[in-house]
This record gives C-alpha cells, sequence and structure tokens, in this order.
C-alpha cells in the first residue's frame, strides 16, 4: 500500500487526506447527533423538529459520502473505462447502425442545424433517422402553420438524405423509440409513416441504435469508437456519452447548469462506471439491439424512462459503461422557467422510479450487487434534496424566532463536528473541480441554481410519491425570459425570513445581551448564508439578450 501511494501525485494524495477527514467527521457528526436526539428531554413539537433536521442532515451526509466514494473510486484506478473495455477502433467491418434524432416540434432551425451535423458524421456503415413525433392533429393549433412545418422537415429530411420515420402518438420519447424499433425488428405498429430518403437501401437490421435528442450536435467521428468499444464486450447493452452546452459562456443560468452537468459527468458517471452502476441519460448514447428487445424495449411507463430502462439492463445481468469524452454539444437552458421545467421533469421521474427500486430490492435483492443498490439508492433519492435544504432553512429561523433550540446538542458540540465536515467537504468539493480546471466561482454558482431550485424538488418528489406521473415535455427553446415575482415566492419568502433572522438575532446578542451567544451566532450564521442564497434567484432571473 506505501508503494501504491508513492506512485501517486502529491495532489491525489492531498485529495486522499481531505476525503479520508471528512469520511471520519461525517461519521463523527452522525453519532453525536443521533446520540443527542435520544438523550434529549424536549417537548414533543421539538422532539419532532429535530428528528427531521437530523434525518435531513443525514441525507445531506450520506449523498456527500456517496461523491465522495466516487472521487476516491475513481483515485484508486490508474484508468477509466479503458480497464473494462478493450479497444476504441473498429477490428473488421464496421457493424450497421441505426442512429436517430428524437424530436417534438423543435424549432426548424434547430432540427437544420443538428442534420446537418448528422449528415457529415464519417461513420460508414449508418443510416440516419429522424424520428418526428410533433402532434400534427392537436386541437387548438393553426392549421397552415403545421401543414407548413410538416413540409419543411419533409424537405429538409428529403435535402440531407436522412429517412424520416412518423407514427400514431403514444408514449412519448419511450413509445417512439419502440415503436421504431419494431419497425427496425420488421413488425411496425399500426399508424406508421416511413418515407426512405437515404440514397443506400436497408438490407439488414442494424444492430446498435444511437440516440439523440433534437439539439444535440454530434462531431464527425463520434461512432466509431462507441461501436468498437460495444464489439469488444458483448455484455455492454450501452455507452453514455457527455455532452457539453454550446450557450455555457454566453448565459448565466446555462452556465450554471452547465457546471452542474460537469460534476455529474466528469466524477459521478466516471465513479458509476466503474462499478458497473452507470445508467442512461437519454442522449449521446449507443444501445446494443438485442439488449433492448431482451428487457422489453425501453420503459414507457416513466417521463425518466432512460433511468427506467438502465435498471431494467442491470437487473437482466446487461452492463453498462460510460466515455469520458466529449463528442456531442447541445443548448442548456437559457432561464428560470426552462431550467425549472427540466428539473421538475427529471425530478418526477426519478423519484418516481424510486419507489420501483425499493420494491424489485425487497423482492429480489441478489438480482443486483449491493453496490448497484447502492448507486441505484443514491440516484433515486437524490431530488428529495429539496426536502433536506428547505429543513436546513426553516430550522435556524424558527430557533431565532421562537427559541425552539432545533440544535438540541450543546452549540459548542455542534461547532466541533460539523463545522470541520462543512469544511472538509466543501473544500473537497471545490478542490475536484478546481482540479478539472474549473473556477471557484463556477462552482459557487452551480451550487446557487441548485439552491434555489428547492420548491420544485418539494413538488417534483411529493407527486411522484403520491404516484402521479406526468407527462414528458421538452426544455423550451425560445430564448431568456424572466418568471414573474409571484412564481419566485417560495425562494423570495425564504429569503426575506431568513435575513429577517438574522438581523433578529443581531439584535438579541448587541441590544438584548442573550446569554446564549454561541447559538445565536451558529444560527445567525446560516440564516444570513440561507438568505443570500435565495436573494440569487434574482440574478438568474434577469433575461439575457442574444447580440
Amino acid at each position: 500500500m506505501l508503494k501504491f501511494f508513492k506512485t501517486l501525485p502529491r495532489l491525489t494524495i492531498l485529495i486522499f487526506c481531505f476525503l479520508g477527514l471528512t469520511l471520519l467527521a461525517v461519521f463523527a457528526y452522525l453519532i453525536a447527533r443521533t446520540v443527542m436526539f435520544f438523550f434529549s428531554d424536549y417537548n414533543l413539537f421539538e422532539k419532532t423538529l429535530s428528528f427531521f433536521l437530523l434525518m435531513a442532515e443525514t441525507f445531506i451526509l450520506i449523498h456527500g459520502l456517496g461523491y465522495f466514494i466516487n472521487i476516491l473510486h475513481l483515485l484508486l484506478s490508474k484508468r477509466g473505462i479503458e480497464r473494462r473495455v478493450k479497444r476504441e477502433s473498429l477490428e473488421g467491418p464496421p457493424p450497421p447502425v441505426a442512429i436517430v434524432v428524437c424530436s417534438y416540434k423543435e424549432p426548424v432551425e434547430v432540427v437544420r442545424q443538428t442534420l446537418t451535423c448528422f449528415y457529415n458524421l464519417t461513420y460508414p456503415n449508418k443510416h440516419l433517422f429522424f424520428l418526428d413525433d410533433t402532434r400534427y392533429d392537436l386541437a387548438g393549433q393553426d392549421p397552415e402553420k403545421m401543414v407548413a412545418y410538416r413540409q419543411e422537415i419533409d424537405e429538409l429530411c428529403r435535402g440531407l438524405d436522412i429517412n424520416l420515420f412518423r407514427r400514431r402518438w403514444h408514449g412519448a420519447k419511450a413509445g417512439l423509440l419502440n415503436d421504431f424499433l419494431d419497425f427496425v425488428d420488421g413488425n411496425p405498429t399500426e399508424g406508421f409513416e416511413y418515407t426512405h430518403n437515404s440514397p443506400r437501401p436497408r438490407t439488414v437490421k442494424e444492430k446498435y441504435l444511437i440516440v439523440f435528442d433534437a439539439d444535440m450536435n454530434p462531431l464527425p467521428g463520434f461512432v466509431e469508437p462507441l461501436t468498437a468499444m460495444m464489439e469488444a464486450d458483448p455484455k455492454l447493452a450501452f455507452i453514455q456519452t457527455p455532452q457539453y452546452y454550446t450557450n455555457f459562456e454566453s448565459n448565466r443560468v446555462a452556465h450554471a447548469s452547465g457546471l452542474q452537468q460537469a460534476v455529474f459527468y466528469e466524477y459521478i458517471c466516471e465513479g458509476k462506471s466503474l462499478s458497473d452502476a452507470m445508467f442512461c441519460c437519454g442522449t449521446n448514447v449507443i444501445f446494443r439491439r438485442e439488449a433492448l428487445m431482451d428487457v422489453g424495449k425501453l420503459d414507457h411507463t416513466s417521463v425518466t424512462e432512460d433511468f427506467a430502462t438502465s435498471l431494467r439492463f442491470h437487473k437482466k445481468g446487461w452492463s453498462s459503461a460510460y466515455r469520458n469524452f466529449v463528442c456531442a454539444f447541445g443548448m442548456g437552458p437559457e432561464d428560470l422557467g426552462a431550467y425549472f421545467k427540466q428539473q421538475f421533469r427529471w425530478a418526477l421521474g426519478t423519484v418516481g422510479l424510486f419507489r420501483t427500486i425499493v420494491g424489485e430490492f425487497f423482492r429480489n435483492p441478489r438480482q443486483m450487487s449491493i453496490y448497484k443498490w447502492w448507486e441505484y439508492g443514491l440516484s433515486g433519492t437524490h431530488y428529495f434534496v429539496g426536502w433536506a435544504l428547505f429543513i436546513m432553512f426553516i430550522c435556524p429561523i424558527l430557533y431565532l424566532f421562537l427559541e425552539v433550540p432545533s440544535y438540541f446538542a450543546w452549540p459548542g458540540f455542534y461547532f466541533l463536528f460539523f463545522t470541520p465536515y462543512i469544511i472538509l467537504s466543501m473544500t473537497a468539493f471545490f478542490f475536484s473541480m478546481v482540479h478539472r480546471n474549473y473556477r471557484l466561482k463556477d462552482a459557487i454558482r452551480g451550487q446557487m441554481l441548485l439552491t434555489i431550485s428547492f420548491p420544485v424538488y418539494m413538488k417534483a418528489s411529493l407527486l411522484a410519491i403520491l404516484g402521479f406521473r406526468g407527462t414528458f415535455q421538452t426544455t423550451p427553446k425560445s430564448g431568456s425570459q424572466s418568471l414573474p415575482l409571484l412564481d419566485l415566492w417560495p425562494q423570495l419568502g425564504m429569503g426575506v425570513l431568513a435575513l429577517s433572522a438574522f438581523a433578529y438575532g443581531m439584535y438579541r446578542i448587541f441590544y438584548l445581551a442573550d446569554p446564549q451567544v454561541s447559538a445565536i451566532i451558529a444560527n445567525s450564521f446560516w440564516s444570513g448564508y440561507h438568505g443570500l442564497m435565495m436573494l440569487s434567484v434574482l440574478y438568474f432571473n434577469r433575461p439575457e439578450h442574444k447580440t
């Protein structure tokens, strides 16, 4: 072990030390808080509040632990996915690949740019398909505009030699892909339309399926390394690749959202892949058609069909992988309305699937390894972060105004254990981001955008637990627009409450000479911090106009 550490760079060893100290602080704090909870003598209301606070802290600590384990896994691995996938260049004739673009009433210019990129893909044995799922028959639409839109799509596909597929609508994106798979398999569903625009005839069934959203622009060499990796490992059901927002530098919401994507794609995904627990993200992904048919195609019962289908693959013994190389570029949400809509859809589907994960675990825990269950548990519960944040926001406010001792441990005890955790965990997080050449202020912006999304996550997770499925909706691409301030009342209301609590805490210290100085300082600090974070919603809500 000592010899192993001598081979590591000093930066990696430093990260190791941070992670080790963080884990010790986590366990020490959780043990101390749990013991103090059971031995406190507060009334029922205070005890209940303390319980929810302890649950919120436990949630945040466990998910922080999951993030650090992924980093640790990466540091211990000398190579990433290359350890599991032998090559990235084909040996032998290239297998047939169907490359599809899924679209629902996307702007014609967005589609044109995307299809032009697909036309330039260099892979030889490919067929390009545009899957147009636009609802031309919906009431309330302008018939002339819809006819004109359809004609533009037809002409665009014809001019770029891209095959066009339409079907009778059902099941949103998952239903569209499933109907297309039936078509590829020679069993098309009733009501489909197909126009073959490619000069090459389809003589065999495609072995692989590559899926893109309509705003994704791949580089010309996107396909070759993925097919080589799939050919090298016949048990791989899919390989996920990352995405990069082209408006990352020009829009504040897209920038902060892209930073959240960076944390996910550059650390979490690599760690999951090394443990064969990577899940599909819906776009920029290659599937083995045999694996899709083996699990009954995509799961159309969830608005996050990608995550749900990944669970099907892993339960059936298929593997997954992640290639951390950006080869596709798309548009990030450009305003809070688009971002909240995207996050609501992801949260609703992911938490909804968590119910399935729990049921599957108790019915047959041997379907997957314990580490895969751990990873699915972390992913499935991620969006409960809205409730955890709400509890963390409200408890210091209640203490300062109502003297409810939500921090039921002695304040010095709190500082002794929780403050080291905060310092170490935040340092490790920001250190890991800077290690990937991101600026400190960029990471802070990503955290701010996550924090102000707490009411979106609360609503989505509650509806998901109650069994509400929702409907699939695309992320708007109509430019940057501000939300009415009334729509932001949860964030603004919490911000005003928190800053008022901070001011009252200062009043208690300097004018009332309250003897509970340490407890007031602790809660005032968090109230002030939370208040400033909440008011950042005004920064993100300012519209930006393209120049």
